[in-house]
């Protein structure tokens, strides 16, 4: 099991320690709700240092992300983020990632943990024209500081302005005493904030300064658990629940990073299947009668026809109800639409939602 830079400082904080995609992590400090109140409301840091960071380097690296990207790169400029996933030749996806245009010829890619390997092969496969290819993943930790506060707890921390940083850019500069860190104004909370990318050897260093700094605004470390909660909330996808190497992109809500305006891996077959429509789609969900929606819990009309499936779902502390996403029948994909999920056999009502759930 790995451990992250940061691995003795979470237990020494009492947290509840699990394996998560090959990497020993904590999933919660105080519970789950506290965290993910603290988040909405003030301030929260997680270790996310499990995640993968690719370097891509050379004259060809965009033409090589512009091929394996469903997204389309050639937008980007210094310092801007892109969200977008590398679809697989069967209609699936490989997984969903982020690239940070560093310069034209420097791009930063950012992977999901369980697929660092899986993804570095994937691309690799696609790289015929030398493009340098550098996994920095092991070398690299990554601090999520999520929450309203996040901007204010950090700025003491650096001379980089945060607050009127746009949404998806980053700048690379001197934080907590330290050279090169990269600062991102990205999450995966909805709460806002930042993510900050700094070499392991730092990492306890920084970790510890910006607990210090935001001590004032109330910060917290915040667990796996209650990102998960947070991320739903939003209506985030998970690779390996909602999305996986079998799902349509253009079924789960993807359209909007498909760009046809150029060739990438498997295009034709994707723009064919959005011309004919896809036979079903990812729909959020509330629970109207009691009972907490399971990844794989069979989805039924009214009639106990089955429908879909779930693929992700928790009682969100903010709402104080059960929400989920799930595959539906594109009939049943309508915002209001009642569907029923079925918990321990029993069809138990829900409504269909448009993500975010929390506004």
């Amino acid at each position: 099991m790995k451990k992250t830079a940061l691995t003795d400082v979470h237990v020494a904080l009492g947290a509840k320690m699990v394996p998560f995609a090959g990497f020993n992590m904590p999933v919660q400090y105080t519970g789950i709700n506290d965290e993910h109140e603290t988040v909405r409301t003030a301030v929260g840091m997680f270790d996310v240092s499990h995640m993968g960071e690719f370097i891509l380097k050379g004259e060809k690296a965009l033409d090589l992300i512009q091929k394996v990207s469903s997204n389309d790169a050639s937008k980007l400029y210094d310092g801007k983020v892109q969200y977008g996933y590398l679809p697989n030749e069967n209609g699936g996806i490989v997984d969903d990632f982020l690239t940070y245009k560093i310069d034209d010829k420097t791009y930063l890619l950012v992977v999901n943990a369980s697929n660092i390997d899986k993804d570095w092969d994937w691309i690799s496969k696609f790289n015929t024209e030398g493009v340098e290819m550098k996994n920095i993943s092991d070398e690299t930790s990554l601090f999520a500081v999520q929450g309203p506060k996040a901007a204010d707890a950090l700025q003491k921390l650096t001379d980089i302005d945060l607050a009127p940083m746009e949404y998806y850019s980053f700048q690379k500069g001197v934080f907590a005493g330290v050279e090169n860190v990269l600062v991102s104004a990205t999450g995966y909370t909805g709460a806002g904030g930042f993510e900050i990318y700094v070499a392991n050897e730092n990492a306890e260093k920084v970790w510890n300064a910006i607990m210090e700094a935001g001590q004032e605004f109330g910060i917290k470390p915040i667990g796996l658990g209650a990102r998960d909660t947070l991320r739903l909330e939003m209506g985030f996808c998970l690779y390996g629940n909602d999305i996986d190497d079998n799902t349509s992109p253009l079924a789960a809500g993807l359209g909007w990073v498909t760009k046809f305006s150029k060739d990438f891996v498997n295009s034709e077959n994707l723009k064919a299947e959005k011309e004919k429509g896809v036979s079903q789609k990812l729909v959020g969900f509330e629970m109207i009668d009691r009972g907490i929606p399971r990844h794989d819990y069979e989805i039924v009309d009214a009639e106990g026809n089955k429908i879909g499936r779930v693929t992700s779902g928790t009682q969100s502390p903010s709402l104080k109800k059960s929400i989920g996403l799930g595959y539906v029948d594109a009939a049943f994909a309508k915002e209001g639409t009642e569907i029923f999920i079925s918990i321990r056999n029993q069809p138990i009502k829900a409504i269909v939602r448009k993500p975010p759930f929390v506004k």
